[in-house]
């Protein structure tokens, strides 16, 4: 009972003190989990990471409840992700009871003007820290530059990116002889 409860105190404060969502999360979640706690490795982290992306719902969420599985398997999933909404349920609630009161403000319009500039410095450290662990040969530089183009120039949903990207990765492996 006590892991579960640091489990859930863990995800809780993570959900707390993050803003900008699962790209601006993985930086907390890395020193957290992989660095602090040896709950997990790097790779892991951006294996779970990487599904989060493709699967339905919250990336962060996603992220959290595949460690929380594997560390205590269902439950651990189920308290995990509870651990991670918990905040934003409270934060979302008291602030949809009073923004309307204070959104005129400039001093709350410039407050969330910050928000999303540090938010944009998160997301940015996420991709280089993604990068330096997954971009090492030149197919995944191929891999990078051309999905990066796709998203920027064609409105085509990432997931068929990502899927593109897997199964040439699957074949390039197994020219390879890696399996």
């Amino acid at each position: 009972m006590k892991e579960l409860w640091e489990l859930f105190v863990v995800f809780m404060r993570m959900g707390a003190f993050t803003f900008g969502g699962g790209y601006a999360m993985l930086p907390i979640i890395q020193k957290e989990i992989v660095e602090k706690r040896n709950w997990a490795t790097n790779e892991e982290i951006m294996d779970y990471y990487a599904i989060g992306q493709m699967t339905p719902g919250i990336i962060a969420v996603n992220t959290a409840t595949f460690i929380g599985y594997k560390l205590k398997g269902i439950i651990g999933g189920i308290v995990a992700t509870l651990g991670m909404v918990t905040p934003s349920l409270v934060i979302i609630t008291i602030i949809a009871a009073f923004f309307k009161n204070f959104a005129h403000y400039p001093v709350i319009q410039h407050a969330f003007g910050g928000i999303r500039l540090v938010v944009i410095a998160l997301i940015i450290q996420t991709v280089y820290t993604m990068a330096k662990k997954t971009i090492h040969d030149k197919l995944t530089i191929a891999l990078f530059v051309v999905g990066f183009i796709l998203l920027i120039v064609i409105p085509i949903s990432p997931v068929w990116i990502i899927v593109c990207s897997a199964l040439i990765g699957l074949v390039a492996s197994r020219k390879k002889g890696v399996e």
